[in-house]
């Protein structure tokens, strides 16, 4: 038995220890937001927070995250008011899709560690994979989004989505708080 913190709830797999934290985090949590890529740490698109640092959540067992906080892009903001989120948006960043939770999560980490990065520090922590070549655009989010944090610029929020959170946790028992 694994315990530790998913998006600020305590959960607990009875999984074997060595299973990757991607398939927690999916198969059993349901939290399909973190995709499944590559499967060796390549693309980024499993990228989760693991207490503040950007991790690949295919390289990580669940027994590695014993006692930690594991934030998935379902975490970051539960109605995509996170600055990271609505500069994506404000960017038009999106195209496939595939790239942009890992890709977010890690635009997260880094400009939470550093509200003002350089290029060449965007450039070092987004390591991601991004199929459509958007990179110009996710620099310009991360650099939109930095401003926001930095109070120095507001964006128009970008539409919640079309279900409330206390929705999907019924129809997830994954986000179901503890009675």
């Amino acid at each position: 038995m694994t315990r530790f913190s998913v998006n600020d709830r305590p959960v607990e797999y009875r999984m074997e220890p060595d299973t990757p934290l991607l398939w927690a985090l999916r198969d059993a949590s349901n939290l399909t937001g973190t995709k499944y890529g590559c499967g060796t740490g390549d693309c980024g698109a499993c990228t989760v927070d693991i207490d503040g640092e950007a991790i690949r959540s295919c390289l990580v067992t669940i027994a590695e995250c014993e006692g930690r906080f594991v934030t998935t892009i379902e975490g970051l903001s539960r109605d995509r008011s996170h600055p990271v989120q609505q500069a994506w948006v404000a960017e038009q960043v999106p195209q496939c899709g595939f790239c942009q939770s890992g890709m977010i999560m890690a635009a997260a980490a880094l400009l939470r560690r550093n509200n003002n990065p350089s290029d060449a520090e965007v450039d070092a922590a987004m390591t991601n994979i991004c199929r459509c070549g958007t990179y110009p655009r996710i620099r310009s989010a991360i650099r939109l989004a930095a401003r926001v944090m930095r109070g120095e610029e507001r964006i128009a929020a970008a539409p919640p989505p079309g279900i409330r959170a206390d929705d999907a946790a019924r129809a997830v028992p994954a986000l179901r708080p503890e009675s």
